[in-house]
């Protein structure tokens, strides 16, 4: 009887350690190698990895955008000052279409356009002239503008989407997550940490993509605003050229007649 007891319980004890072999080694096979970034993007879903491809080109292209935007609002504001401080001097048209020249930037291109307004009324300077080149100014600062603007638009996409762009990566992987943990039959804190770990970092690259273009996207609109008001102060001094030009000949007719 003790002998038959004995092999009862060697036999017991066999089964246990049988049983709970497997579940050893299944987690030891879905323990990924590497918990780095880069590890986890590498063990990560195929729509894990292209979500995070994704965010890193958006993150990519919004440092890409923000160097090639401050340099042009520099050069082109310091070009529209010093343009716009000249035309405070004592100049007629003629001379202020002259020193802009076949230049192509914002202030020069308002110049050209009054001086090509003025030769169009035939050197008449009256209301009409005033309305005219007004309209003319008013439509070169909107077209500088938008040219100016162009390429912000993105940053205010990434900035709007990436975060539920990396949300999405994140629902997808723990998705996963829970299926792989549904097949392998355990619960074990291992076994899920790492697929969930491999989730959350689509979440954070979401938001290293987004945050950095939302600041990029308001300072450069920051720094379009003090452009185009540039543009404005340069056309309020053509208007006023062209008014001081005006009174001037009308000054020389009346004494003309006297």
């Amino acid at each position: 009887m003790q002998g038959k007891s004995r092999l009862r319980h060697v036999v017991i004890a066999i089964a246990l350690a049988l049983a709970t072999t497997p579940a050893f080694a299944i987690d030891e096979a879905l323990l990924p190698r590497n918990l780095s970034p880069w590890g986890m993007f590498v063990s990560a879903d195929i729509i894990v990895k292209t979500v995070m491809i994704g965010l890193a080109v958006a993150s990519l292209v919004t440092w890409t955008v923000w160097l090639a935007k401050t340099i042009e609002l520099r050069r082109k504001g310091a070009l529209a000052l010093q343009r716009t401080r000249g035309l405070e001097s004592n100049m007629t048209l003629a001379e202020a279409s002259a020193r802009a020249g076949d230049a192509h930037d914002a202030v020069a291109q308002l110049i050209q356009s009054c001086a090509r307004e003025a030769e169009l009324s035939g050197g008449i300077l009256d209301d009409g002239l005033q309305d005219r080149v007004a309209l003319r100014l008013e439509r070169v600062e909107a077209a500088m503008s938008r040219q100016i603007a162009r390429g912000t638009g993105v940053l205010a996409t990434i900035g709007a989407t990436a975060p539920f762009v990396g949300l999405f990566g994140t629902v997808w992987g723990i998705m996963n997550a829970f299926i792989g943990i549904s097949e392998s039959h355990t619960t074990s804190l291992a076994v899920v940490a790492p697929g969930i770990a491999e989730a959350l970092l689509a979440t954070a690259l979401g938001l290293v993509a987004a945050i950095p273009a939302v600041v990029i996207y308001n300072h450069l609109v920051r720094g379009i605003a003090n452009y185009r008001a540039l543009l404005g102060d340069a056309s309020a001094q053509l208007m006023l050229l062209v008014s001081r030009q005006r009174d001037h000949r009308e000054f020389r007719l009346a004494r003309a007649a006297e």
